[in-house]
């Protein structure tokens, strides 16, 4: 059965996405952290990140430099933080999240629950930069 991220892949289901080649995508946290919270997928279904490729491991994390760069000109924060945990979907991602305190990429704190229509500016604010 296709994963969550691979429906948003496929289109099934929509999503926020921000950036997207051939072999990776970018979408924003539905229930993100804090505003801009984006998570980085292969476009391969592969559930654990130390199963893929060398080169797929590699040009995940330089296709994620580039969304992360953009989400710093796009929100204000101090830097982006990454995290892995790989556990609630069984698909690869990698979390960028805005950082401006430890807390932030806090996992365990209540989520957001923006709008659809704040999540749309908030995609575009962050393409716009890339």
């Amino acid at each position: 059965m296709a994963s969550l991220f691979t429906k948003i892949i496929n289109r099934e289901i929509p999503g926020h996405i921000v950036a997207e080649n051939d072999d990776f995508i970018a979408f924003l946290d539905i229930n993100p952290l804090v505003e801009g919270h984006c998570l980085v997928v292969p476009k391969k279904e592969v559930d654990y990140i130390y199963d893929l490729e060398d080169d797929q491991l590699a040009g995940l994390h330089v296709f994620g430099k580039r969304v992360a760069k953009a989400i710093e000109k796009s929100i204000p924060c101090l830097r982006v933080g990454v995290a892995v945990i790989g556990l609630e979907v069984p698909h690869t991602h990698v979390h960028l999240v805005p950082l401006n305190t430890m807390d932030d990429i806090n996992f365990s704190r209540p989520k957001l629950n923006p709008s659809q229509a704040e999540l749309a500016t908030v995609c575009q604010n962050i393409k716009s930069h890339l």
